[in-house]
């Protein structure tokens, strides 16, 4: 853009000092294709020398797209420009740079005669508003597994890999995403209860074998982690199994565990932490209704409160309470119900609705003093 800027000021300072009568003087050629030599030897090599995102955006609209792509994460990272085919190949005789901008920006327009497809302002628009149609009418989303590191640990006796895994929903930016870190007796042992259980379905899952030597070569490693993958993708894309309680607590009943045992102790700002990834992992795997689920956000309460997050604390409990509205009787309606009250005093916000529904509780069961508080509940939850 930079160089058709320049170059479209120099023919016109040459126009006036009778660069016309030589354009004239030039023949045909000349005037049929004005620009064709000194671009196409400007343009060799511009895939090495320039780098950005794909952009659909006029200047105009430049400011809020990047806004949006911070959000959504929809910049595609490009290595190289993309070749135009159709009529976007008509921007190289005068149209617009219409997708490759360094740095993400909008090309300007170049010099020249005007589009045979409706102009460059057109097909502009007609690229940005396919792009919002394919935001807007994307597939259901994906739940993708990948194996971010892995790392060999050494203990008293063992020796093992552990692999991190994130869990990635296709076409989102997951600012804090979901992980998990298992080794190799976590994924056999999972797959030793699938196949107990769903002997047909898994029969075409393949699954990495043991090997008595070279565990711990990079070449090793790097093979099973692809491997982890696909075993991963593989179970969740099979509907019985990716609702099963065995595929469902290798992903999070660890970190339920970890975090009850600190929260048992006192490592609250600890606990805290452990609950907020066993809350993502099951948001990503759509178990947002269970009692584990419930156990979680009850965790996250009591851990907030404890370090004196009043607001978040009270969120947690707004949150379980809507999950608990259809049930008539949960044994976690109560202590939810009393914490909520507690918390919407302390906040300052509305308690009507929650001490309404206590009332009810008192009239159709046991005294409330008998019932436990939410930290009582998580202590006494066996988590097997």
């Amino acid at each position: 853009g930079m160089a058709a800027r320049i170059l479209h000021r120099l023919r016109h300072a040459l126009a006036g000092e009778g660069g016309r009568e030589e354009r004239v003087r030039g023949g045909s050629e000349a005037e049929e294709f004005p620009e064709s030599s000194e671009l196409e030897d400007d343009t060799e090599g511009l895939s090495t020398r320039l780098s950005g995102t794909l952009s659909f955006t006029s200047h105009e609209e430049e400011e809020d797209e990047e806004e949006e792509e911070e959000e959504d994460g929809a910049g595609v990272e490009l290595g190289e420009p993309p070749q135009p085919t159709g009529a976007a190949a008509g921007a190289e005789d005068g149209g617009r740079c219409w997708g490759w901008c360094a740095g993400g920006a909008g090309a300007a327009p170049l010099p020249g005669a005007a589009a045979p497809w409706g102009g460059p302002d057109l097909l502009t628009r007609q690229l940005q508003e396919l792009w919002r149609k394919s935001r807007g009418s994307l597939a259901p989303q994906r739940l993708l597994f990948e194996v971010t590191s892995a790392s060999v640990v050494s203990e008293r006796s063992s020796k093992y890999v552990l692999y991190t895994i994130y869990l990635i929903r296709s076409g989102r930016f997951d600012k804090a995403p979901a992980a998990i870190a298992r080794r190799y007796s976590d994924f056999e042992r999972l797959n030793r209860r699938l196949r107990c259980r769903f002997g047909c379905d898994m029969a075409g899952i393949a699954f990495p074998r043991k090997r008595l030597r070279r565990n711990f070569t990079a070449e090793t490693i790097a093979k099973r982690s692809r491997a982890f993958e696909q075993f991963l993708s593989h179970l969740h894309s099979i509907a019985e199994i990716r609702r099963s309680p065995e595929f469902l607590e290798f992903f999070f009943l660890q970190d339920l565990r970890a975090a009850q045992r600190l929260t048992c102790t006192g490592m609250y700002r600890e606990a805290l932490a452990t609950w907020a990834n066993a809350y993502r992992l099951q948001d990503r795997l759509g178990v947002c209704g269970s009692g584990r689920f419930l156990l979680t956000l009850a965790g996250l309460a009591v851990c907030h409160q404890e370090l004196d997050e009043l607001g978040e604390a009270h969120s947690c409990c707004e949150q379980a309470l809507q999950l608990l509205e259809a049930q008539g009787s949960h044994p976690l309606l109560g202590p939810f119900l009393q914490a909520h009250v507690h918390l919407a005093w302390k906040v300052g916000k509305d308690k009507r609705r929650s001490e309404a529904r206590l009332q009810d509780l008192r009239e159709a069961g046991p005294p409330l003093q008998q019932q436990p508080t939410l930290k009582e509940c998580l202590i006494k939850e066996p988590l097997e």
